[in-house]
């Protein structure tokens, strides 16, 4: 099982708190920050519920 690279591009100022904690579950603080995780269903889940804040690609 791969690896996907997770990018934050917009900001989390006048974000609900869900997504902003959404965010930090995922290991992101800052734009232009990028974590790595193993793609499973939770993570893909949280990925789905923040995708307009971020970019995601295969690692």
């Amino acid at each position: 099982m791969g690896k996907i690279r997770i990018t934050q591009v917009k900001s989390a100022i006048d974000r609900t708190k869900r997504q902003k904690n959404t965010l930090k579950a995922l290991g992101l603080k800052k734009i232009n920050q990028t974590v790595e995780h193993t793609p499973t269903p939770q993570i893909l889940g949280m990925v789905a519920k923040v995708a307009h804040l971020i970019v995601t690609e295969q690692a």
